[in-house]
């Protein structure tokens, strides 16, 4: 319902803070695919070059 507090836990953190802080932990720690190791190498080699 609009016009409603945001729920705030006894700590103040808002109620949706802790989901966020999940998904953006298990994004954070996903193994990066060979494909993109692959590519920040050819970064990182051109601008040695």
């Amino acid at each position: 319902m609009p016009g409603l507090p945001p729920e705030v836990r006894k700590d103040g953190e808002p109620g949706w803070a802790g989901g966020l802080r999940k998904l953006y932990n298990s994004v954070v720690e996903e193994p990066l695919p060979d494909s993109f190791k692959d590519l920040l190498k050819k970064l990182d080699d051109n601008d040695d070059a």
